[in-house]
């Protein structure tokens, strides 16, 4: 009799043994699972934060660049209506001075009115590399050449555009901003490098196309930090592309820009 009591206890003391297992089991199982709720959750949020920041960021350098190339269109009128007008007048009424001027400063008005007319051209032709229905007009390929014809007339040196592969379509926004790249890179070369060579190469592959533009200038220490708006416009133009791109430069041996442009899926050829 008492051994059969003791068996009951014994089976009783198992089976709560279990349901008490089982219960901190499940109550594991519901921890486990309140966690794995609450990470997805939380990482959640953070993915949705991060997007967030990006289209901001991303909607903030458009801004910033749509602002732009306003304002680059508005100089550019300036520079061909007004600026050019005015500089037009000075040199008729300097011709005009030039018919009645004596002959000992002949040669030096005339030297002078040759001048003005080679500003008043490079003027007209600046305004058009401000205008970006300029560059939608000409492309991105005729609008290289015309910068680098541009530093060739100038004499500033000797500049070079290379295109290998067949030329791919490109949409006009892309084209606008790759250019944009590639003017702000050549306008620091004028005013920093002290090049006396440049070369650009446009390398047109089967999936991206690869621009190249280097010169042979004092270069600089790209190890130092710089708070530079030219930079960071590159950078800027590079991501709204979706383009790699690189500046690499040495003291006294040069800068070198390279980038990388994928073409979309659905670009024509």
């Amino acid at each position: 009799m008492i051994q059969e009591q003791e068996k009951m206890i014994t089976q009783e003391t198992i089976v709560l043994i279990v349901y008490a297992i089982a219960i901190i089991f499940g109550l594991l199982l519901f921890v486990i699972w309140i966690f794995i709720a609450f990470q997805k959750r939380k990482n959640k949020l953070l993915v949705e934060q991060i997007e967030a920041e990006k289209k901001y960021e991303h909607e903030l350098t458009t801004s910033q660049l749509e602002i732009q190339e306003q304002t680059f269109k508005n100089i550019g009128w300036e520079l061909h209506d007004n600026v050019g007008q005015l500089l037009s007048v000075v040199s008729l009424q300097l011709n005009m001075i030039l018919v009645k001027a004596p002959e000992t400063i002949q040669k030096q008005l005339k030297d002078t009115s040759d001048i003005l007319s080679n500003t008043i051209q490079e003027v007209r032709n600046l305004s058009k590399t401000l205008n970006n229905e300029v560059i939608n007009k000409n492309g991105l390929i005729r609008s290289l050449e015309i910068e680098i014809e541009r530093f060739n007339r100038l004499k500033y040196l000797e500049a070079s555009i290379q295109v290998n592969g067949k030329v791919r379509y490109i949409s006009t926004e892309h084209e606008i901003l790759i250019f944009r790249i590639y003017q702000e890179f050549l306008s620091n070369v004028m005013k920093h490098s002290k090049a006396k060579n440049l070369s650009v190469i446009l390398n047109f592959n089967v999936n991206d196309l690869e621009i190249i533009a280097e010169d042979n200038g004092l270069g600089f220490d790209t190890s130092q930090k710089t708070e530079s708006s030219g930079l960071q416009t590159i950078k800027g133009r590079a991501a709204l592309l979706s383009a790699k791109h690189s500046l690499t430069s040495v003291i006294n041996n040069g800068t070198k820009l390279v980038l990388l442009y994928t073409f979309p899926n659905d670009t024509k050829n």
